[in-house]
């Protein structure tokens, strides 16, 4: 019972703040924001138009808190593989029930006028059931220490980000469900491919009023980062591997044309040429939401805790593009992923390739308030993958329908259908699916 006596301490952690801080925190505005709740819908990057003047320093502590009913069957058509008399192509056997809850605590102060400070910790998760800091920064819509009128005009279209960040690449990351904040996500999951990684790096965001963006960024590449020396040998160079920055980067178009009508689309890079151990697509800290999906009778739900997630793992080397277009026409939402993906681990000569996209669309009505949707995905990814003859396919349809039932307390429901494709017969996933529904209820403040 180790994961929820975590999670009900965390809980009280919680409250315990929250009530030393009442007089500074939960009423304060804060200055580019992202609202934790239902106002955070559909905002990507924060924008310079802000109305909250600047008075003094303040706190505020907000929460998440998401609890899942699954309710997935599985099989798989691989053949036996024996290790010390146990079959590891063997599925789980798996039941309707109720998954772990998790929970994050999230801090932020307005440390002055435009600058900003943000503190993110992970309470309980499936990956981690003990409290783990996912990361913290700095961010500066003006810099008011210069006492420069140049850099206060300046600064009126450009952000800056400082810290240990969740990088931002693609789009996709600002509507996925991370650990216990799911109040973006009218879905269950993430993507089958899910990039997410923090990383230690700074970011600079230029935002033009005609809609026009564009952002650069430099990190160390790394999640976990290290100053031991290296001393491996990268098979492909012969050469002791090294840890070069990882770059990223993206450029787009966002606007809204009226009250009804509202356009982005962007493209986005992240490139790292050599890292001890990049996770740009294992970053995540929490976990799927598909509690043992495809997983063997030996699993456990911190040691497998991707259930229904493929991580190319390029460890050593990756570069990766993706576009994503959004529409939003009234109460209709349409949303798209494309994304091409190169790298490898140190031990292959040669470059391996994933290509994934995927389309939602989202109906959320009634017309003045837009609490409930109707929605649904599909979401491929095709891979070359080692000891395989042919490039692997995963393909994931998903239908949801959801109920804002205030704008911090969110509950929905989905069918998912899952299958592998061109797995070689040794290979757990070979000719796999999973099936089935997945209920959640979620609480952000």
């Amino acid at each position: 019972m180790k994961g929820p006596n975590k999670l009900f301490r965390g809980v009280a952690v919680t409250g315990l703040l929250a009530g030393s801080l009442s007089t500074m925190a939960q009423k304060q505005e804060m200055q580019y924001y992202r609202t934790n709740d239902k106002n955070g819908l559909n905002v990507f990057e924060t924008t310079k138009s802000d109305s909250t003047p600047f008075s003094h320093l303040k706190v505020k502590v907000g929460g998440n808190f998401t609890q899942d009913f699954q309710a997935l069957s599985h099989q798989n058509n691989a053949i036996p593989v024996m290790v010390n008399g146990v079959n590891t192509n063997q599925l789980m056997g798996i039941s309707n029930g109720f998954n772990l809850a998790m929970a994050n605590l999230n801090i932020d102060a307005q440390l002055a006028d435009g600058v900003r400070m943000n503190l993110t910790m992970y309470l309980s998760t499936r990956h981690h059931e003990e409290t783990w800091v996912k990361g913290g920064y700095v961010q500066f819509d003006k810099l008011p220490f210069f006492k420069s009128a140049i850099i206060d005009d300046i600064m009126k279209s450009f952000t800056i980000k400082v810290g240990d960040y969740e990088v931002d690449y693609g789009d996709q990351h600002f509507r996925r469900t991370d650990g216990g904040n799911a109040i973006y996500n009218p879905f269950v999951e993430n993507y089958i491919m899910d990039e997410f990684a923090t990383e230690i790096g700074g970011e600079i965001f230029y935002h033009h009023k005609s809609g026009i963006l564009a952002m650069v960024g430099i990190t160390d590449g790394q999640l976990n980062p290290t100053v031991i020396a290296s001393s491996k040998i990268d098979s492909a160079t012969g050469k002791l591997n090294k840890y070069a920055p990882a770059f990223h980067g993206k450029i787009g178009y966002d606007k809204q044309f009226n009250k009804d009508f509202r356009l982005r689309v962007t493209g986005s890079v992240y490139a790292d040429k050599s890292s001890p151990n990049n996770t740009l697509f294992g970053g995540d800290r929490t976990g799927s939401h598909y509690f043992f999906a495809m997983e063997n009778t030996a699993a456990t739900s911190t040691g497998n805790a991707f259930s229904g997630r493929y991580n190319p793992a390029f460890g050593q080397q990756v570069t990766t593009f993706m576009f994503n277009p959004f529409i939003k026409f009234h109460g209709l939402e349409i949303f798209g992923t494309y994304e091409m993906a190169k790298g490898r681990v140190i031990t292959e000569r040669n470059s391996r390739t994933a290509t994934q996209y995927a389309a939602d669309v989202i109906y959320r009505f009634t017309a003045r308030h837009e609490n409930f949707w109707i929605g649904g995905r599909y979401n491929s990814v095709t891979a070359t993958i080692v000891g395989n003859t042919n490039d692997i396919t995963i393909n994931r349809m998903v239908g949801s329908l959801g109920w804002f039932v205030t704008k911090n307390i969110m509950v929905k429901a989905e069918y998912v259908n899952q299958q592998y494709e061109n797995f070689k017969v040794t290979d757990i996933r070979a000719d796999g699916m999973f099936s089935g529904f997945m209920g959640e209820a979620s609480i952000a403040f």
